[in-house]
């Protein structure tokens, strides 16, 4: 008799050798992979462990859904209680282990032979009422739903009042794949504590809670404004990811997923459902925790605050619009307070004393800074010499997008390969791509060789927030580190990660380190600016404010605290966001220069535009909506509430600072009669000027002392970093700050991927 082969997956070393030996016998082909290769050929079976990750393997169960029609049938071996939450029935068995060759043979041949048919039960809606028929709590179904939103609408809905009904739609993602796969009982395990939360807040009304099968809650949110129905909504979804279902044999995290709709002018509320439904299709796609409301498509977008601007700068060539908009910077920085000066001195009031006196402060008060910086970074904290914990399973989230970085990604592989780690190392490439492309075929072959390595293709996917939050449910280790496609960290950076975990940092932050600054002179320049941000900025920033900050690549997290907090792909810097979040939240970030992973920088001025200003105008974002909940947070000290001014503050107010003594100094000259008439040698202007020029040559000493070796040995880079400094570059990015808050002004929100030129191992 021939069959098609077996595979089996994340099987351990002292069991899989019992399973080969005794199928081979029987006469099947036996082959052992990885997740990715369930869909790479048909199979007449799968056999794995019931724990490859998450709830009783999440990702084997995801990979068996998504593999078409002919999904294979799945035995799962295991100690007992690791076996008690899952079901048992035509398309999936259990083994208890140990277990005799002969019960491993007929359990597969009873696979095989109940197996009739496509597995079509998973995610099917006949799974749904098989499963919603056997759920015990009362709950009442979609019309029954319906009828009790609609009893009671007249008592939400004051006349002329701003507060409506909402109907918002629960599920929980990883069950849209997985419920067929589950017992019943863990199902009502599920759905059971799914209810303690959502009935712990009155605002969902207890007699407005509805199923449309199973996998989905129906909720009704009373009298609310728009605002307060998504507070509450974000409330519960942070507290169910925050929450630990605890199932038979086993427990599990899983991730909310939560749309709503209502508010002035809504329908009836068969249709309120049904928009709920097609916000939570949206919200399914981000999963990020946030509740997503219903808008229609036909409804316009608001305006932005400068559209005449964005109307002015279309009628400009595409690539002469920065131009345009840097000019209109300078109109704005230094044109328009000139304008304010000359009115005022008109009138009788010269203000620009008073004026020139908080632009001296602030230079002054921020050389400081860059020099306490300096100092305290010269004194770098090292994690403790050995863990408070053994080391537990780890994983590694690398964001791809894969047509622009295909020629790099697989030496990004081959060094995370490498590195070494005493427990399980988990590696997943969560990527993106609009088309198929050849590259896939080789992520297969190395996850075949490699069985810790999971690509993952994030299907609907347009940025790295997504591609992360994606691969989350399926990072099986105690701590997840995150890297763009680009890095190659050292051999032992997790080794030492840890080392910062076991003693208490909930996030550790690394040094990245340009790899290819010989590629071009932009490169060069930017090798020597990481380093002084990674190897002086970061750590002395962190030690003067009392906190550090994740810069969206090598970087360590506790598991947990990611899947809370999530990234949220509408900023367009969501590592920061994230960072700030954790941070209001009391929790702790720490800077280590010595956890060195390497990246490729931009080799252009054009990929450097495009990629600063999106960063400028990620942190004007940042400012705007973390300001005031950093300053109100009761969990920062003052410390740290004076480093959040600094850091959102002043920072984003610099640039327009900085330029004023050009407006200042110009309206003196006009006012004397001549530029030379002025005098140049007040004591105040003197001390300024050359104590905010140090700050250069300073920084230069600072970052050439700390920096990495590998960089250390180019000695005339940091010259000629010093000299294009000087030149324009600390001047050009002043520029792009004020650019990018003039595009968040016009309502240009538009990603930039870095483009990738090459390929360096």
């Amino acid at each position: 008799m021939t069959h098609a082969p077996i595979l089996l997956v994340g099987l351990d070393s002292d069991v899989a050798p019992n399973v080969i030996a005794p199928l081979r016998a029987g006469g099947y082909q036996v082959q052992i992979g990885s997740v990715a290769d369930i869909k790479a050929r048909a199979w007449s079976a799968v056999i794995s462990g019931p724990a490859v990750a998450g709830l009783g393997g999440l990702n084997l169960l995801a990979a068996l859904a998504d593999s078409a029609q002919h999904a294979p049938p799945l035995l799962l071996l295991g100690e007992p209680a690791a076996l008690a939450g899952l079901e048992s029935g035509a398309h999936c068995r259990t083994l208890a282990q140990p277990f005799e060759p002969v019960e491993l043979l007929n359990a597969v041949r009873a696979l095989l032979v109940s197996t009739v048919g496509p597995a079509d039960t998973i995610g099917s809606a006949g799974a749904d009422a098989d499963a919603d028929a056997d759920v015990a709590t009362p709950l009442p179904g979609e019309e029954e739903f319906c009828q009790a939103v609609a009893l009671h609408g007249e008592s939400y809905q004051g006349a002329g009042s701003a507060k409506r009904v909402f109907v918002a739609c629960l599920r929980l993602h990883e069950l849209d794949f997985y419920r067929a796969r589950l017992s019943r009982a863990a199902f009502l395990a599920i759905e059971r504590q799914l209810l303690v939360m959502v009935r712990a807040n009155d605002a969902f009304v207890a007699e407005t809670q509805g199923r449309r099968g199973a996998g989905e809650l129906l909720l009704a949110l009373a009298a609310v404004s728009s605002h307060q129905a998504h507070e509450q909504l974000r409330a519960l979804s942070d507290r169910i990811a925050r929450h630990t279902f605890r199932l038979p044999g086993q427990q599990t995290s899983l991730t909310p997923v939560m749309g709503y709709a209502g508010g002035a002018g809504a329908p009836n509320v068969h249709e309120l459902v049904e928009q709920a439904r097609q916000a939570a299709v949206l919200a399914a796609a981000r999963l990020d925790l946030q509740p997503t409301l219903y808008r229609p498509a036909v409804v316009s977008r608001p305006r932005p605050l400068w559209s005449w601007l964005t109307r002015l700068t279309g009628l400009f060539p595409a690539r002469y619009q920065i131009s345009f908009q840097y000019g209109v910077s300078l109109i704005f920085g230094m044109g328009l307070p000139y304008a304010v000066y000359a009115l005022f001195g008109a009138l009788g009031w010269d203000i620009t004393h008073q004026v020139y006196l908080f632009v001296v402060a602030v230079l002054a008060f921020t050389a400081a800074s860059i020099w306490a910086e300096g100092m305290l970074a010269l004194r770098p904290v090292h994690p403790p010499q050995e863990p408070a914990k053994p080391y537990p399973s780890a994983s590694a989230i690398i964001a791809a997008y894969l047509p622009n970085e295909a020629p790099i990604i697989e030496a990004t592989i081959e060094a995370f390969l490498r590195l070494q780690y005493p427990a399980s190392l988990q590696i997943i490439l969560a990527y993106n791509t609009p088309t198929d492309m050849a590259m896939e075929g080789r992520l297969r072959e190395i996850a075949a060789a490699h069985p810790n390595f999971v690509p993952m293709r994030i299907a609907g996917s347009t940025s790295k927030a997504q591609n992360v939050n994606a691969a989350l449910p399926y990072a099986t280790g105690e701590f997840t580190a995150v890297f763009d496609a680009d890095h190659q960290p050292d051999r032992d950076s997790f080794r030492r990660a840890w080392r910062w975990l076991s003693h208490g940092a909930d996030v550790v932050q690394g040094h990245c380190l340009i790899r290819n600054g010989d590629a071009s002179w932009v490169a060069k320049m930017i090798a020597i600016e990481f380093e002084q941000i990674y190897a002086v900025n970061h750590p002395g920033r962190a030690r003067l404010h009392g906190f550090g900050i994740f810069g969206g690549s090598n970087g360590y997290w506790r598991t947990d605290l990611l899947r809370q907090l999530r990234m949220h792909g509408f900023m367009l810097t969501e590592d920061i966001d994230s960072s700030l979040r954790a941070v209001i939240g009391g929790r702790k970030i720490v800077s280590d220069p010595y956890l060195v992973s390497r990246e490729l920088a931009p080799e252009t001025m054009d990929a450097l535009t495009k990629q600063r200003l999106r960063w400028a105008q990620g942190w004007f974002q940042i400012a705007k909506k973390w300001t005031l909940p950093a300053l109100r947070s009761p969990r920062l000290n003052w410390q740290q509430k004076l480093g959040m001014l600094q850091l959102l503050v002043l920072r984003e107010a610099f640039p327009w600072v900085s330029m004023q003594i050009v407006p200042l100094v110009a309206y003196w000259a006009v006012q004397a009669g001549s530029l030379w008439r002025l005098d140049w040698l007040v004591p105040i202007f003197v001390v300024t000027t050359l104590f905010t020029l140090s700050t250069g040559p300073g920084q230069i000493l600072f970052t050439y002392r700390l920096a990495d070796p590998q960089i250390k040995q180019h000695w005339r880079w940091f010259f000629f970093y010093l000299w294009t400094s000087t030149l324009f570059y600390s001047g050009q990015k002043n520029a792009w700050n004020r650019i990018a808050h003039l595009k968040e002004a016009m309502g240009e929100t538009t990603w930039n991927v870095t483009a990738r030129t090459s390929v360096k191992k």
